[in-house]
């Protein structure tokens, strides 16, 4: 029969071993005084002590039972630390120091919360977040996840300051010190985060594999062209075109945009040129005269080599007269036989009505201007021929291939709409990416993606990402605050959904929107609750009121609960979380600090130690 008994009751066994001792004491004491048998009084003393024993393991269970409610201190670990912490657990991820959240911790939460957590433990008024839930284990140990497990991507949820990118922390370092490609998208711009990040570079021995993109901090800046991967040029225009916002998805003005762009790409691959932002403002803002005659050069000398453009231009001199010129004699001599779809869309470009075609280009070119503006432009659409420029120019392909740490970040703080173009083209290129590695890839080399914040880049390639990329090798690790932000951010709750379903980990710190707990909770396994139900009932006869009777009793029912209450996530501590990972794990963890060996406080507890002090803020 499974017993219940509350854990939370007084401590009858203390007050036991208590009175066993007093009166073992007073036996002792006061033997000398009596007119009796002195060892009587000593063998009832022995037997005092004797009980005294029999109750202190009860006693002690209860008091460390109440004890682990007072919270623990904060764990500080260097990157060194970590990685002799990562030797004794190869091949896993290792997520700080907790337990198995299971049928017993629910319990005993159950059963707290109807006590009232204030008549255990102390509940201070300074401090952020419940500490007893940390103390509902008799002991914790290090939380190690099988990096298979992780192949699955990870959604880090957690309110402002709850401790996401202390989180980041820590799988970044341990992603730089397996020797893994990463990628780091950061809105803010966290820079401990990037010094955190160039250590672990530093400490695995390639220092020199970190490199890091900030618009704010140009002249430290390595150069990204977010336009350098591929496989068919519509690809580079349907990315600059979904920057666009539209309301209904079938915008004609940005429909006409993207047909634009796609037609300047073609004609700068047919002649041999590198597409790129700039260029793509260029051409739409000035005309693509320059573009159209060169194009028509190239084509009509490769498919006749008996061509001699200087005889077909003739004596014209302007521009205008060398494009007619030279579109005369392709549709009369090349494209009855051997058009061009290339050549045919920037002649109609070149033929477009100027004004018209203006108005209908005109609501992509605000993110043109945005994206190639100031120093944005040498950053995003960099000259590789350009010597006097001696930051690193670096390409997404290059990044993951060649087994960099790179971190990206957005300045979303000073610019919103810069920063999610950016971060928004980055996603599209390493989607692109994701792909040919799924198709072509031989002994593709594993790549940990973390994307903070990562409603400000969400996009279309995104939800793709997380749905192709397990099998190109990438583990994309996302963070946000709620789950509406990926809502409204797309624009769709089916959306918002589908990113959710790709998730198949979840790391959940303080959570206070209501909704999101519920997702959460939602998605773990319900258990049987005990409740101690406590009855009593008096009752008189009306024609004999003397005749009195009553009862009391109690009832142990079971009912249908959740593993974990949906509120207590609004309660988690700074730097405390739930985990839900594949398989059916549900862990409750603590993350370390991760901090430079100077800044390492004496006494603080190191990773894998069982050092305890109770702490005055978790934060």
């Amino acid at each position: 029969m499974d017993r219940y008994t509350n854990p939370w009751r007084a401590n009858y066994e203390a007050a036991a071993v208590g009175i066993w001792l007093l009166l073992a004491a007073f036996a002792f004491a006061s033997a000398p005084h009596w007119r009796l048998h002195t060892p009587a009084f000593h063998a009832f003393g022995l037997a005092g002590l004797l009980m005294a024993l029999v109750w202190l393991p009860g006693a002690l269970r209860m008091g460390m039972a109440r004890r682990g409610l007072q919270g623990r201190a904060l764990d500080f670990v260097t990157a060194e630390q970590l990685a002799g912490t990562m030797q004794r657990f190869a091949g896993q991820l290792w997520l700080g120091r907790g337990f198995e959240w299971e049928r017993a911790q629910a319990q005993l939460a159950h059963d707290l919360l109807r006590v009232g957590p204030s008549r255990i433990t102390d509940v201070s008024p300074t401090l952020i977040g419940a500490r007893w839930l940390h103390g509902l284990a008799p002991r914790e140990d290090d939380l190690a996840v099988p990096l298979a497990t992780i192949e699955g991507h990870m959604l880090v949820v957690g309110t402002t300051g709850a401790g996401k990118t202390r989180l980041f922390d820590l799988l970044i370092t341990q992603a730089v010190l397996r020797g893994e490609a990463v990628l780091i998208i950061d809105p803010k711009g966290d820079r401990e985060l990037r010094d955190n990040a160039r250590r672990a570079c530093a400490l695995a021995g390639r220092p020199d594999k970190f490199v890091a993109f900030h618009p704010a901090f140009a002249e430290d800046s390595c150069r990204i062209d977010p336009m350098a991967t591929f496989g068919r040029h519509t690809e580079l225009a349907s990315r600059v075109a979904a920057l666009v916002p539209s309301e209904t998805g079938a915008d004609p003005f940005k429909a006409f945009g993207q047909m634009a762009m796609s037609h300047i790409i073609a004609g700068l691959l047919l002649v041999e040129e590198r597409p790129n932002l700039l260029k793509l403002r260029h051409y739409l803002e000035g005309g693509v005269d320059a573009l159209v005659e060169r194009a028509l050069a190239v084509y009509c000398a490769k498919v006749e080599p008996r061509f001699d453009r200087d005889a077909v231009v003739g004596k014209a001199r302007d521009g205008n007269g060398r494009v007619q010129a030279l579109i005369r004699y392709y549709r009369q001599r090349i494209a009855p036989e051997r058009p061009s779809s290339v050549v045919d869309g920037l002649v109609n470009m070149h033929e477009h009505e100027r004004v018209h075609f203006s108005k209908m280009v005109a609501s992509l070119m605000p993110v043109l201007v945005m994206l190639t503006s100031g120093q944005l432009g040498p950053l995003l659409s960099p000259d590789a021929l350009d010597a006097d420029d001696p930051r690193d120019l670096m390409r997404m392909t290059d990044l993951i291939n060649d087994g960099y740490v790179a971190y990206i970040g957005l300045d979303s703080l000073s610019d919103g709409m810069v920063g999610s173009a950016i971060g928004s083209l980055l996603i599209a290129e390493l989607t692109s990416i994701a792909g040919d590695r799924y198709n072509y890839g031989v002994n593709n080399k594993p790549v940990c993606v973390f994307i903070d914040e990562a409603a400000e880049v969400m996009n279309d390639p995104f939800v793709q990402l997380l749905n192709k990329g397990r099998g190109a090798r990438l583990t994309v690790t996302v963070a946000t605050q709620s789950f509406a932000d990926f809502a409204a951010r797309t624009g769709s709750q089916a959306k918002a959904t589908q990113v959710l379903a790709n998730l198949n980990n979840l790391i959940a710190l303080r959570v206070l929107d209501a909704e999101t707990q519920t997702y959460i909770t939602d998605s773990l396994p319900k258990i049987r609750l005990k409740t101690l139900m406590r009855t009593q009932a008096s009752s008189t006869q009306s024609d004999n009121p003397l005749l009195f009777s009553g009862n009391a009793g109690e009832r142990l029912i079971e009912e249908e609960g959740d593993l974990l209450p949906p509120a207590l996530l609004g309660h988690l501590p700074n730097l405390e979380y739930i985990g839900r990972l594949a398989g059916g794990r549900t862990i409750k963890g603590r993350l370390p600090i991760l901090v430079g060996p100077d800044a390492l406080p004496a006494s603080a507890p190191t990773a894998g130690s069982r050092g305890r002090r109770v702490c005055t803020d978790s934060g």
